[in-house]
């Protein structure tokens, strides 16, 4: 069958009715919504049947429901009666609001990192919406009650509560997914009545880059702690992968961070390459001394060490500053003592650029160019190195 309707058409489509083919209909609102609705003929009569919003249910999937239910009709199956079956049997089981979300937690665990085993991606949820909104049917939830539940920190824990309000619109469409009949709106309602968030993003405190040497140099304890915040600060990578580096990660003097475990790991399948000078080969090879099943700077009990292993340390020190400053401290260093490019001072830190003609055209990681820059990182935090305008083109 030829199809009509493109996915840019759904998006930009003006107001009206638009039919696909074979019984499948787009109806377009103003105010730039819309739903699918599929116009079968059922045991000889002409019956229409709702497939699920434009923002929730995309063409293919649109497609792929019409083919199925069409299917239905062909053989003598009442998809519209059936679908109303299976919704009573949602409502004589649990439907609650925490077994669907545990329900969509499971679902997206492969997106995850570590598929989800910390816990990150459902916590909002459980500090803040299920202790009061956990028992109540899925399709009870409304806009009044998520307004309700996160108004206490809608604006002091903004980041928070926008995390929540997201993983419940996800939950929503979750169930929605399962056939169950709910208020798929009710999160941007929610938004509108709560308003505009008031909360001020402050930036995570960096040390200068002329100060780093000094607080690298004091980091002289083969501890995990220490071994940890020195290779943190000669690579500038996150805490994550820090935290999670494995054996089999270490290829000479590169180092392959696995695609999940950078930042923003969805729908990336490119690992990251990360250039090792000699300084941090040297911290690679004191941490083997704690290798437990691979992993390089393992927990004294299980596992890695936590997220706060090393801010606590800062913090016990008395310094405002946090680790992951140290990657504001190192691109500062970049842009000011040497002269390295724009594109590979941002792929250093592994940042995307910008203009997205200039990522689709990109095919290099810049390893010399970096490896380069790292190494007079190196040489620059363990003072084999005066501070001086570094050429590295």
């Amino acid at each position: 069958m030829k199809y009509k309707l493109s996915s840019n058409f759904v998006k930009t489509a003006p107001p009206g009715k638009y039919c696909d083919g074979a019984g499948l209909w787009l109806l377009k609102r103003k105010d730039g919504g819309g739903q699918w609705v599929l116009r079968l003929t059922i045991q000889g009569k002409r019956r229409e049947m709702g497939l699920g919003g434009i923002n929730f249910v995309s063409l293919k999937e649109a497609r792929e429901k019409a083919d199925k239910y069409r299917a239905s009709a062909r053989g003598n199956i009442d998809p519209i009666s059936e679908r109303e079956k299976q919704r009573r049997t949602f409502s004589q089981s649990d439907i609650s609001l925490e077994t669907i979300a545990l329900s969509a937690f499971e679902a997206r665990k492969a997106e995850l990192k570590g598929d989800g085993k910390n816990g990150g991606w459902f916590s909002p949820l459980k500090l803040h919406v299920l202790p009061k909104l956990g028992k109540i049917a899925v399709d009870e939830i409304d806009s009044t009650l998520i307004k309700n539940t996160l108004s206490p920190i809608w604006h002091k824990k903004a980041d928070t509560a926008r995390k929540a309000m997201n993983r419940l619109n996800i939950v929503l469409s979750h169930a929605e997914a399962m056939g169950i009949n709910v208020n798929i709106n009710a999160t941007r309602k929610a938004r509108i009545l709560l308003g505009k968030q008031n909360h001020i993003v402050k930036n995570i405190p960096a040390m200068p880059w002329s100060e780093v040497p000094a607080f690298y140099q004091s980091l002289d304890e083969l501890t995990v702690t220490h071994l940890a915040l020195r290779l943190l600060i000669l690579t500038g990578v996150r805490s994550h992968p820090i935290r999670f580096i494995h054996e089999d990660e270490i290829e000479g003097d590169i180092w392959i961070i696995p695609a999940e475990n950078m930042k923003g790991a969805k729908g990336k399948t490119k690992n990251f390459r990360v250039p090792l000078s000699t300084e941090a080969l040297k911290v690679i090879n004191d941490a083997r001394a704690f290798e437990r099943d691979g992993y390089l700077f393992s927990a004294v009990r299980k596992g890695v060490i936590s997220d706060a292993t090393m801010s606590r340390h800062m913090q016990r020190r008395g310094m405002v500053e946090r680790p992951h400053g140290f990657r504001s401290s190192l691109r500062t260093w970049i842009a000011e003592a040497t002269d390295a490019p724009y594109e590979v001072a941002e792929e250093v830190l592994a940042h995307s650029i910008d203009n997205k003609v200039a990522r689709a055209y990109k095919r290099t990681d810049y390893i010399e160019m970096r490896r380069t820059i790292m190494d007079y990182w190196a040489e620059f935090l363990t003072g084999t190195k005066q501070t001086q305008i570094i050429r590295i083109r």
